[in-house]
């Protein structure tokens, strides 16, 4: 069953962003991606170092463009406000991840410690995720956006108070398994919308 096909079986407002694909997406980056990062790191599982990038690049890429996709798409009906909105909330992706890119390289670099960067780009991510998803949450008035955004920038910076290599396994449990839920309490949020 297609996207749209999707759409129409709950009759979603044309306006309205489904998230339902990409928190899938997301899901599958975190607990497959920081998932083999953890059995890798830990030791418990030999595989070749390319793999957990891999699946969670796979993983990030795919939640990506559902997201833009399902984003865009519901742009096409709102109101110039809410585009306009959408567009600015859209361009703190790009400086939420140039600041942390910046703050990482700079830490690791002034502390004279490069192995910093295997812990903090994790947790960096997803709190700016977390973040920004508060802020999508706002802007669109959707709730379990916010809240999902708000549980995945409290673990990720409660996380790097966990030892390498159990931050990945905190992501992949907690954050992967968010994700899960969200997906599922969507369809719901969706169809109370619809009805």
């Amino acid at each position: 069953m297609n996207a749209t096909a999707i759409r129409t079986a709950i009759a979603v407002p044309a306006d309205e962003v489904d998230n339902r694909a990409a928190y899938l997406g997301f899901a599958f980056a975190y607990v497959l991606g920081h998932g083999a990062s953890l059995l890798s790191r830990s030791g418990a599982v030999l595989m070749p170092g390319w793999l957990p990038v891999a699946l969670l690049g796979a993983g990030l890429a795919a939640g990506t463009v559902f997201a833009m996709t399902s984003s865009l798409r519901a742009q096409r009906g709102a109101p110039e406000a809410r585009r306009r909105a959408e567009r600015l909330v859209g361009t703190a992706w790009i400086t939420g991840f140039a600041a942390l890119a910046l703050a990482i390289t700079g830490l690791s670099t002034v502390f004279e410690q490069p192995q910093l960067q295997t812990v903090l780009w994790p947790a960096g991510s997803s709190i700016v995720v977390g973040l920004i998803y508060i802020a999508e949450g706002a802007v669109r008035r959707n709730a379990l956006h916010y809240n999902l955004g708000t549980w995945l920038a409290l673990i990720a910076a409660a996380a790097l108070f966990v030892p390498s290599p159990g931050i990945f396994g905190v992501l992949a449990a907690l954050g992967g398994g968010a994700y899960l839920v969200a997906a599922f309490l969507e369809r719901r949020r969706l169809a109370s919308l619809a009805a």
